[in-house]
């Protein structure tokens, strides 16, 4: 299976970049081809809502790093989405690519029939915490008519490591099984 896995942290070597991690070791090990891209590292603005989607030949026209994760989601049989909470929502760095996944809508792409999974951490203790990521993805998904096969969402952690107290790698690493 094709894997696209799109995080959203700008800090490497974070609680969701070790998720990350153990989640595509897993599934590499289970003979999946897993593309990486690191949202809070590529240039990736916010839809311009122009309406111009794959007119240029390309998803977006105005060419950013979203042009080289388009393909890849358009190849892809699943697309996980891993993040930290950022105030009770979805960060900043990956919203951008979460909002211009648009542009298969508007360009006609058949992208139906993929899997999905979410791997997402938070500072506070309360997972509710996280609705603010889970409930916009569950719903992306279900307009796209993609299958949510797992969540992995993991509170109280903040610090580096912090993960390390938690089940939360070994969560994100049986979450590949489910692909």
């Amino acid at each position: 299976m094709k894997i696209v896995v799109i995080t959203g942290s700008p800090r490497k070597g974070g609680n969701s970049f070790a998720m990350t991690d153990a989640f595509v070791r897993e599934a590499e090990k289970l003979g999946h081809e897993v593309k990486r891209f690191d949202a809070a590292f590529m240039k990736i603005g916010g839809c311009h809502a122009c309406m111009t989607c794959f007119k240029t030949g390309k998803a977006c026209s105005f060419d950013d790093d979203f042009n080289l994760i388009a393909p890849a989601i358009l190849e892809a049989d699943a697309v996980v989405f891993t993040m930290p909470t950022y105030w009770y929502s979805i960060p900043a760095q990956i919203k951008g690519v979460i909002d211009r996944v648009y542009s298969f809508v508007v360009g006609g792409k058949d992208i139906a029939g993929k899997k999905c999974g979410l791997i997402a951490c938070c500072e506070e203790d309360d997972p509710a915490v996280m609705d603010g990521i889970r409930v916009p993805i569950e719903r992306s998904a279900a307009l796209l008519k993609w299958d949510v096969v797992g969540e992995v969402l993991v509170p109280g952690v903040l610090n580096v490591g912090d993960i390390d107290n938690t089940d939360g790698c070994r969560r994100a690493a049986e979450l590949a099984t489910k692909f």
